[in-house]
């Protein structure tokens, strides 16, 4: 979330990054914010002082009993009563204070970076890099799920039959070709110096909250409810909460980690062709990168995440682009945000396969996450994050752009991983 301070001192630039995401009742959401933290540190600079003098008397009374004089001693440690009285009235407004003060804060986005344009969908998004030949596959092309039901490796309707919509059935080679990607994907990002890590796949509403999908994303989630956790969106969040709470050194950045995980999103349901077969699931496999960053550094960092999704891509030889997201398009928690998007030559339309975002201390300051920079001085960290990648809808790609008369053939790059070079 945003800090106060900032929020106190930049409320102009503020307001006009809220502008861009089109944030109702922003002016009216950001003084009711300032008038919160005004009765807040009114509230703690008066329980301060009050905390403070009783202490002093304390300590004359301790010098009092010690010279005999406990008539006086005594007369003072009425007032001392009065005083924790007075300091358990004030530390409870003042919770009152904070608690109003954070729910206030957990409304409001993330201020977006100053080369994030206003728009109010994607439809706004800015075109920035395409790369990549889009084949030409005839007129008797076929889409991904007509495809994975003809060479039978994707069940769609058994999937339904266990668990509901949205929840495939890999099968045989299709398995097979899923879990290549997995492990082609992590390999890379170990040689580009990530940290490969296993996490949870349930997360508690603390980890939740710190990264942003809470209570921004409540109700999209699926909730264990008798044990409170929650089945993760991402990667992102179990990874970026193995460092809540750090104070970090400088000397430890760049933090890079990258892991695997299924990711369970209740938001999918609609209906139609753009829907259709892998285009959203329920459930689906991803391969997430995510560096803690130090604030100078963190913009190079994205660029970095940037080109090595694309190394990526021209490995699997996969024509896609690139979009900077508009303000209205860019998701809560992130100041800037580069959606990569294959073209499904199938289809004849781009599907979102790849993020990468600087959330810069938005997350870092829920997280609590901070280092001690060359002062000596506490500072929050930036995090970042990106999809290196989501796999349905890369093996979607894969499926059509790569199908001949013959089956369809497997990139190169995957073929050591695969063990079979056509299905």
């Amino acid at each position: 979330m945003l800090q106060v301070n900032f929020i106190r001192e930049n409320k102009a630039t503020v307001l006009e990054g809220l502008a861009k995401r089109n944030f109702a009742n922003a002016e009216t959401i950001i003084d009711q914010v300032l008038t919160a933290d005004e009765n807040r540190r009114a509230t703690q600079l008066e329980l301060d002082t009050i905390l403070a003098e009783s202490n002093k008397i304390s300590k004359e009374i301790g010098a009092l009993y010690k010279s005999g004089q406990a008539q006086k001693a005594n007369i003072l440690k009425e007032k001392t009563g009065q005083l924790k009285e007075s300091s358990k009235e004030l530390s409870e407004k003042l919770n009152v204070f904070s608690e109003e003060l954070d729910a206030l804060l957990y409304q409001i986005p993330n201020v977006p970076h100053p080369s994030v344009k206003a728009g109010k969908s994607e439809e706004d998004n800015e075109n920035i890099f395409s790369e990549g030949t889009i084949p030409d596959l005839g007129e008797n092309a076929l889409p991904h799920w007509e495809l994975a039901k003809k060479y039978d490796i994707i069940d769609f309707e058994l999937g339904t039959k266990i668990a509901g919509a949205g929840f495939p059935v890999y099968k045989g080679k299709g398995a097979r070709l899923q879990r290549a990607l997995i492990n082609y994907f992590l390999d890379k990002n170990i040689e580009a110096g990530y940290t490969e890590v296993q996490v949870p796949h349930l997360v508690n509403t603390e980890s939740a909250t710190a990264t942003g999908q809470l209570p921004d994303k409540d109700g999209q989630m699926y909730h264990a409810t008798v044990d409170d956790l929650y089945l993760i969106p991402t990667a992102e969040v179990p990874i970026t909460n193995m460092f809540r709470g750090n104070l970090m050194q400088e000397t430890e950045f760049p933090i890079c980690v990258t892991g695997y995980t299924p990711c369970f999103r209740r938001e999918a349901g609609s209906y139609g062709a753009h829907v259709r077969g892998l285009n959203r699931l329920h459930q689906f496999d991803k391969v997430e990168i995510v560096r803690i960053e130090h604030p100078e550094n963190s913009y190079q960092a994205l660029d970095g995440m940037v080109e090595h999704i694309k190394n990526i891509l021209r490995e699997l030889k996969l024509p896609y682009r690139i979009l900077r997201l508009c303000g209205g398009d860019t998701g809560f928690t992130s100041a800037l945000t580069f959606d990569f998007e294959l073209f499904s030559t199938a289809q004849d339309r781009w599907l979102e396969i790849s993020s990468a975002s600087n959330f810069e201390t938005f997350q870092a300051n829920r997280l609590k996450l901070r280092f001690k920079n060359s002062e000596g001085k506490s500072e929050l960290a930036h995090t970042l994050n990106g999809s290196s990648l989501a796999l349905p809808r890369v093996l979607a790609g894969i499926l059509e752009n790569y199908q001949t008369a013959d089956g369809i053939k497997i990139p190169d790059v995957l073929v050591p991983y695969c063990g079979f070079d056509m299905i």
